[in-house]
């Protein structure tokens, strides 16, 4: 089986939809999708997914399912817990000046100086119990996610056994996801049983691009999800598009223009 993960194009955040270049990108991407001879394609419910769903389903004469659990990551960390806390999220942190309080932050959004000293998070069990992990919602939050996508991996065959799966029946299916760089990190990070904190800090997937993992079975009845690509954007190059800098930092920090 394969399990092809599309992310939204360029980013309307405040509106949650695409930008211009946003729509140029899907456009792109359906004009390459036939080439993936998709069986069936979810989607996220979230606006900038479903929007650029919207071109390639059209495309392939399909109507996605929506999974709630495919939304982009939603932990948010709580600044207020403690200073240790707050020391992740130092330059970004964000306090009404009424309450005192500070704004939760995207979990995931961590300073390299924070979780250079907290290799915990890397660790694959581990992270569970790092402090700004329990100054957050995010074990529900995976828990939940992670729950779902096991229970379609089931229903296509495939169920969850220590670090591997047991296959009932395995197919050649090639399966389509349209969601987002935190919730496409963690399932890869979950099938490769690795930390996701790993690709969230380590890796970054450019809108539209794509990131393919299929199904390798040495033994009869066990499987294991082998990585073939990560983050492709063939089609943005075939288009002579530039790659959106979303989901990217400032390359050199002197660099004013790009987000820091």
């Amino acid at each position: 089986m394969r399990l092809l993960f599309f992310r939204h194009g360029d980013p309307d955040y405040e509106h949650d939809t695409l930008t211009p270049k946003g729509h140029i990108e899907a456009k792109l991407l359906s004009d390459i999708i036939g080439e993936f001879n998709i069986d069936e394609v979810y989607a996220s419910p979230l606006g900038r997914a479903q929007a650029t769903a919207e071109y390639s389903c059209k495309v392939l004469g399909k109507t996605p399912v929506t999974l709630d659990w495919l939304r982009e990551f939603p932990a948010v960390a709580d600044p207020n817990i403690s200073e240790e806390v707050r020391r992740a999220y130092s330059n970004e942190l964000i306090r009404d000046e009424k309450t005192r309080e500070y704004s939760k932050r995207i979990l995931w959004d961590v300073l390299p100086s924070y979780y250079m000293d907290h290799p915990e998070l890397f660790d694959r069990s581990g992270w569970r119990e790092a402090e700004i992990v329990k100054a957050s919602d995010m074990i529900e939050q995976y828990d939940k996610a992670v729950s779902g996508f096991e229970a379609l991996l089931e229903e296509h065959g495939y169920e969850k056994s220590g670090m591997a799966f047991k296959v009932r029946e395995s197919n050649d299916k090639t399966l389509a996801f349209f969601c987002h760089f935190g919730i496409t990190s963690l399932l890869i990070s979950y099938l490769s049983n690795i930390s996701p904190f790993v690709l969230w800090q380590f890796g970054a997937f450019a809108p539209t691009s794509v990131t393919e993992a299929v199904t390798e079975e040495r033994e009869k009845g066990i499987a294991i999800f082998r990585t073939l690509r990560a983050g492709d954007i063939t089609h943005l190059r075939i288009g002579h598009e530039e790659p959106s800098f979303s989901a990217r930092f400032c390359e050199r920090f002197e660099n004013s223009d790009e987000r820091h």
